[in-house]
Formats: structure tokens, sequence, C-alpha cells
């Protein structure tokens, strides 16, 4: 099996995964209750810091390894095709880096989760519509007041024609506090008649 060099199989058995893609409200859901207008937010597993799943993410964000995300996001996109919350799925979107960020790090971690779950789900992934157009600090260290001021506005819209009246699937790799999402969200809501969706590869 050609994805058996990536990620064992019984690491993938193994996976904490969450489920919550069957449920309408959720642990994810909910973080964005009064905050923007989901239709539906998922994340694939769970991990603990200091987890086996944390050191995999942590390959596939900063140790170049592309093919990790590439390859959970097969295994995300067909778990989602069983839930019908996310079979009227027209476009996926990756979380955009921007250009000084990606360049560092060779590529987008979430873009390879959605170039995988594209794959699966048969869907067109979009990547020139939503772009980040102000290079922010890490989030990482950050309180969930700081994360949004780090975010606000950072994003924008080129082309959004192609958006109208789709249901757009948002892809991050790993969701805390969910600011960079709803930032995405809210510029993305912009657009006439779009629903967004949230689906996380996982929730820290």
């Amino acid at each position: 099996m050609k994805g058996e060099k990536v990620i064992c199989t019984s690491c993938l058995f193994q996976l904490p995964k969450t489920n919550f893609h069957f449920q309408k409200d959720n642990p994810i859901s909910e973080i964005f209750i009064g905050r923007v207008n989901i239709t539906n937010a998922t994340a694939f597993f769970t991990f603990n810091k200091g987890s086996r799943y944390q050191k995999l993410i942590h390959k596939l964000k900063y140790n170049r390894q592309a093919e990790i995300g590439i390859e959970l996001g097969k295994h995300f996109g067909n778990t989602l095709m069983n839930s019908e919350y996310y079979r009227d799925i027209d476009v996926i979107i990756p979380v955009p880096l921007h250009p000084k960020k990606k360049k560092a790090r060779t590529y987008n971690q979430a873009e390879m989760i959605a170039k995988g779950m594209a794959e699966t789900m048969n869907i067109e992934m979009i990547v020139d519509v939503l772009v980040r157009n102000i290079h922010s600090e890490s989030q990482t260290k950050k309180d969930k007041i700081e994360r949004w001021l780090n975010v606000e506005n950072i994003f924008a819209l080129k082309s959004s024609e192609k958006l109208k009246n789709k249901h757009v699937l948002l892809v991050d790799d790993v969701i805390t506090t969910g600011a960079t999402l709803e930032a995405c969200a809210q510029k993305l809501l912009e657009i006439d008649h779009i629903k967004v969706s949230i689906a996380c590869l996982a929730q820290a």
C-alpha cells in the first residue's frame, strides 16, 4: 500500500477520531456560535500535548513532510463522505499562508490536507480566491483575544464570483481558539449566497 510508508496502518487505525461529522452540534461547531455563521464544523481527530499525533502534525507543519497531510486528508475526505452534512460541498478552500511563510515552509500544510480531501471527495480545490495579504506573527503562544487581533483583516478576496451560490469547505490543520478560521469565514461570507463549513484535521 502506497500510504503505508507515510503513516503506518495501525497508527491510522488508532487515530483518536472524534466522529463530530455525524453531529450537527459538536465541540467544534460550538466554538463559532455567536461569532460567525458557520453551516457545519468538524475535526477529524483530537490530540494531547506530547502525543505521537502531535508529533505527526509537527512533521507535517515544520519538517517538510507534505505527504503526511495528503494521506491524512484522503482518509478525512473518505470519512466526511459518510456524513449527510458534507455531501453538498461544492468547493474546498485551504486556509491560506502568507507567501513569505509558504516559501519558508516550502508548502502550505492546510493545502496538502485539502488536496487529499479533494481527491477522495472528487471536489475542486481553489487556492486563488481567499488570500492572506498580511504576514502575521505565529499564533502558538497567544491567548484567545491576542489570536483574534493577530488575524483580524489579514485575509482578502480575489475573483470571488467563483464562489457565489456555493457551499465551501474551509480546511485547516489544527483548531485551538478558531480565530484564524473565524477571520477566513467572515471574509468568505461577504460573497453573495455562500455557505461556509469548516473541517480541521485535528483539535488540540
